[in-house]
């Protein structure tokens, strides 16, 4: 099968020659990566059916000091005006949340949003997707998180806080960010994406960071206006949405709403074999391979084994794309990386019989 046809096909639950698969790297293993194979680009090396595409960076210029009690110099401020301070341990950093001060809905309003709905953003777009289905390979594009967002502009604390005692900033803020994520979402369905990326981290490693019914109130319809509009220009576009942790009192509202891909289905939290059961053809899975797990602490034959169980149980019918569950940390071996693009790379009638 052709990459595109294959992955295609997985999300339309039918039998393909083999499952598609993907893997992201942080810095530290992008490094090893290069020192062992000689590459730069592992979408490349590997093969991958799967390309993402992305705005234009953005060309405005703007001084968010005025939000800060710290000094930003040296700091690196990503274009909502989060600022972001560097960690101890390898990528990872703290964030500065530019509205934590705020008191009223007026000051977010009078915030400098991003201009992410700008046409010049969006103009690279179709033509990287019509080089990249001419190659017959398959397109997605991440649209933005909306809760994410909201919390790392204005603090986590101070977000849930807002949604009990100030509800009009909250919604304000959250609309904005909705409003963008429709602008974006819409130009990807009309230069051609096959699916679009949405998602935010919900779920804890036990539970839901916030009660099902305050989700449902709070993000539910934001989510649900951001896919309407981009099946309003493209009905089949394939919707995927990314929450980690434990999500399943949400899964039948993100069914409802159009959602028809789930990542990363992080087996250290949920059953993939159950949430397979239930949801059938209504749900593909895109992910499954634990980062918390298997992939740092298996041996390289543990981790092809597990990876072949993943495609006997879950794949046989359609409806699996295999990931590890998030990018792939510095703790995750070379030999495991390769034990996984090998079980991932075997054929269907090898893994499961005619």
């Amino acid at each position: 099968m052709l990459p595109r046809e294959r992955v295609l096909a997985a999300l339309a639950h039918e039998r393909t020659d083999r499952i598609p698969f993907e893997l992201e790297f942080t810095p530290a293993v992008h490094a090893r990566f290069k020192q062992e194979t000689g590459s730069y680009n592992p979408a490349e090396y590997f093969q991958l059916d799967i390309r993402n595409v992305d705005l234009a960076p953005t060309q405005q210029v703007r001084d968010y000091q005025q939000y800060y009690s710290e000094n930003l110099s040296g700091l690196f401020v990503d274009e909502f005006g989060i600022a972001h301070r560097p960690g101890t341990y390898y990528h990872f950093s703290k964030m500065l949340h530019p509205l934590e001060k705020i008191v009223s809905a007026a000051e977010v309003l009078e915030y400098p949003f991003p201009d992410r709905d700008a046409d010049y953003r969006m103009a690279p777009v179709s033509d990287l997707v019509a080089a990249y289905h001419a190659r017959d390979l398959f397109v997605s594009a991440f649209v933005g998180h909306i809760f994410e967002t909201a919390w790392y502009m204005r603090g986590m604390e101070n977000l849930l806080v807002d949604f009990l005692v100030n509800p009009e900033l909250a919604e304000v803020l959250l609309d904005r960010i909705t409003s963008l994520n429709v602008a974006v979402a819409t130009g990807y369905a009309r230069a051609g994406v096959d699916m679009i990326r949405l998602g935010d981290d919900v779920g804890s490693q036990r539970a839901m960071l916030m009660s099902p019914d305050t989700w449902r109130y709070w993000l539910k319809p934001r989510l649900a206006q951001v896919i309407a509009a981009a099946k309003s220009i493209k009905p089949h576009i394939h919707i995927w949405y990314h929450s980690d942790g434990v999500i399943e009192p949400i899964l039948d509202d993100l069914v409802e709403v159009g959602v028809d891909v789930l990542n990363p289905v992080q087996p250290e939290c949920m059953n993939p074999e159950e949430i397979k059961q239930r949801y059938g053809t209504r749900l593909s899975l895109w992910g499954t391979v634990g980062t918390q797990s298997i992939m740092p602490f298996g041996r390289p034959e543990e981790v092809f084994a597990y990876v072949t169980e993943r495609i006997r149980l879950l794949g046989a019918g359609g409806g699996l794309v295999l990931a590890p569950t998030h990018v792939l940390e510095p703790d995750v071996p070379w030999e495991n990386i390769e034990a996984f693009v090998a079980a991932a790379r075997q054929d269907m009638d090898q893994v499961i019989g005619d």
